[in-house]
């Protein structure tokens, strides 16, 4: 049996008593024909299924760099989210049967394609990285060994600090099917994938009836969703820390930043007052000093956060400690 195999391979056989408790929590079996995401998900989700590799293996994409995560959270729930990528993977797995059956052999793992332009900090937003590394959870705990080979390309330079977040929720066996191209991507994919199959713009043939080389028909390439979605003003954010600080006083939080090319990221809201952040730079942990007394990194300035909350990032030059 094909699907036991899988188990074994992926050395979960014990857990799949859990697999099948999921299946039937979510009614799994019924999933694509009973459920379908609401419209701002199938909308505005990016991704879908297009061609097969050389191998008879279909294959997926995720064009990341478009999608508006915080216009997605502000318009539908994060088990809307979860539940649409368990539909995702069904509908996949239902794909590799039939290629069985027209191939006359074992189809049981997909390719994917992250092309990850465009990623930005809106991304790294903490409510859909939580998300997401639950997704990525779901993956690994309920679909082992449906990944091939995971192919990333047109990697920008956060890319690595995007991956450093989620990575943690891969185990080593799926991170190591993981390949990032570089500028000679086009030229890899094709020796995996026939250019009949592969979309025009990433280096093919294949385009829609109409000509369009994005295949739009079958891969989801979006945009900021419209506010007419929004059915919540705000998404709540559980922070890591929490603190008081009164009105004339101040406090200081020391990051250490052990070589050059660190990134440092904040995010935080207030209660009922605006407030003062900056970001300074000192020799040595755990020594209070005053703000003039250190190299200024950020420029201290009052934030509404009260109001909206608050996120940034800076790329550190050099090592030290950052408050």
């Amino acid at each position: 049996d094909h699907f036991l195999l899988r188990w074994l391979r992926g050395e979960l056989i014990i857990t799949r008593h859990l697999h099948l408790e999921f299946r039937k929590q979510i009614k799994v079996d019924t999933i694509i024909a009973e459920w379908r995401p609401p419209e701002v998900i199938e909308k505005y989700l990016s991704g879908g299924m297009c061609g097969y590799d050389l191998e008879g293996s279909p294959i997926w994409y995720d064009v990341i760099g478009p999608v508006d995560p915080k216009g997605l959270f502000l318009s539908a729930s994060k088990q809307d989210f979860i539940k649409s990528k368990i539909r995702d993977c069904e509908v996949l797995q239902q794909e590799c049967n039939l290629q069985s059956q027209r191939l006359g052999k074992n189809v049981e793992s997909i390719t994917m394609i992250y092309d990850v332009e465009g990623l930005g900090l809106k991304h790294l937003w903490k409510p859909a990285i939580e998300t997401y590394g639950e997704i990525l959870q779901m993956f690994e705990d309920n679909y082992p060994e449906g990944l091939k080979r995971l192919f990333v390309i047109k990697a920008p330079k956060l890319f690595p600090v995007a991956y450093n977040l989620v990575k943690h929720f891969l185990s080593e066996n799926t991170r190591q099917k993981i390949c990032i191209l570089g500028a000679n991507w086009q030229e890899v994919l094709l020796k995996y994938i026939d250019a009949e199959q592969l979309p025009a713009i990433y280096g093919g043939k294949l385009t829609d009836p109409d000509g369009d080389p994005r295949c739009r028909t079958r891969i989801n390439h979006v945009g900021p969703v419209p506010t007419s979605y929004y059915v919540r003003d705000h998404v709540k954010v559980d922070y890591e820390q929490c603190m008081t600080v009164s009105r004339g006083s101040s406090q200081q939080l020391d990051y250490e930043i052990l070589f050059p090319g660190c990134v440092l990221r904040w995010q935080f809201a207030t209660e009922g007052a605006d407030i003062g952040f900056g970001v300074f730079l000192k020799a040595r942990k755990g020594e209070w000093m005053k703000a003039a007394q250190m190299l200024e990194v950020v420029p201290s300035q009052r934030y509404n956060a009260h109001l909206v909350p608050e996120d940034g990032s800076l790329t550190c030059e050099r090592p030290g400690v950052c408050e």
